[in-house]
């Protein structure tokens, strides 16, 4: 395999790190008191040229916790009815634990050691998610407790716009005000942007690292 083939595979992009986007939806802003709702997981693919692309989504309704939190607000902008009947919701850990599989799965084809979590402000996505894997005692939690992609820090960058439907404009992507707020769509556009910058930094990142590594024979 050639050093630039070596650089144009998954496993080697991000240090071993598998990007997955994650948007959840919630009864609140506090992980710790407020019902996780929703949650949904894109992953993304590399192709021949190095470029991201997006891949499968999986998405899950969540049945809120034994004593959960529920903000009216909350619910309001994200159009949720939590006790609806025919709402298909999953407990909490069965919901983790179906996402969990798929990353896995992924993480063991494209020769990854781990997942980091994508998001749009991503701390609040991972916030919720270490919460719930904490409640529900999972103990094979592919993602990184901490390191994540923040697209709405990289959209200030490429675009500066760190709103979701503004950097979506900007980046030249449709978007649908009757959509959004839903965990699944908003993953897909967040999944969306963050391959878009990736891929606008290919070239830059595979000279860099080249050079680098040229360098580094040259000091041995």
């Amino acid at each position: 395999m050639s050093d630039t083939e070596h650089l144009r595979q998954m496993a080697t992009r991000f240090r071993g790190f598998l990007p997955v986007v994650v948007d959840v939806e919630t009864g609140g802003f506090n992980s710790r008191t407020d019902a996780l709702l929703e949650i949904a997981a894109v992953t993304l693919g590399m192709d021949d040229t190095g470029s991201l692309f997006r891949k499968a989504t999986w998405n899950f309704h969540v049945s809120p916790f034994e004593g959960a939190n529920i903000e009216a607000a909350a619910l309001a902008v994200n159009g949720i009815d939590p006790h609806h009947p025919l709402r298909p919701a999953l407990p909490e850990d069965e919901a983790l634990r179906r996402v969990f599989r798929e990353i896995r799965r992924e993480m063991r084809e494209l020769g990854c050691t781990r997942a980091v979590l994508v998001g749009h402000n991503a701390h609040f996505d991972l916030s919720f998610l270490n919460a719930a894997v904490e409640r529900t005692g999972i103990r094979r939690n592919p993602f990184h407790p901490f390191s994540c992609f923040d697209t709405a820090t990289l959209c200030g960058l490429a675009y500066g716009q760190t709103v979701l439907a503004r950097a979506a404009a900007v980046a030249g992507l449709a978007w649908d005000s009757r959509e959004a707020h839903s965990a699944s769509y908003d993953a897909e556009q967040t999944a969306e942007l963050f391959c878009r910058i990736v891929n606008r930094w290919r070239d830059r990142y595979e000279e860099d690292v080249q050079r680098a590594a040229e360098a580094g024979e040259g000091q041995s």
